[in-house]
């Protein structure tokens, strides 16, 4: 990978719907070297999709949250059954297994309170394995980015 990869990928972060000769012109490229960067980009699995994002307010998703989950016991099966119960539900956007007090973070968004309390007592706490759920409410967000840091690279 080089600068001008980086600076492919720089662009694309910002939009992600630039036309080839628009991303070539940016990058100081003509269009077909361009596209064939990022062909093989996409191909090595650098570039791993592209997708719009929406605002969950305007699409009435009021309540953003994170869930600490502390499992009992880290048997396969335990694991298995917390990860597909996971996989199971769309309000949940990230789930990552955790260094530390917790064993997973959740990101979860839902329209309010009362649809986050059903979703914690009808399927995330009916797994047999989850010990306990420590949930914070998100009151404001000061920064939102899916930019990676690629000045650092």
């Amino acid at each position: 990978m080089d600068q001008i990869d980086i600076r492919i990928l720089s662009e694309l972060q910002k939009n992600g719907r630039l036309s080839s000769q628009a991303l070539a012109d940016k990058v100081g490229l003509s269009a077909t070297p361009c596209w064939r960067r990022v062909r093989r980009m996409e191909k090595n699995g650098l570039i791993q999709g592209s997708v719009m994002l929406l605002d969950p307010e305007r699409l009435g998703l009021h309540v953003t949250a994170f869930a600490q989950v502390s499992l009992e016991d880290h048997h396969p099966d335990s694991v298995a059954e917390f990860d597909r119960m996971v996989e199971d539900m769309p309000e949940v956007l990230e789930c990552h297994a955790m260094s530390g007090q917790h064993d997973y973070q959740l990101k979860v968004v839902c329209r309010s309170i009362g649809d986050y309390d059903r979703l914690l007592s009808q399927h995330i706490l009916r797994v047999k394995a989850v010990q306990t759920v420590n949930t914070s409410f998100v009151l404001r967000t000061n920064k939102k980015t899916t930019a990676l840091p690629l000045g650092e690279i």
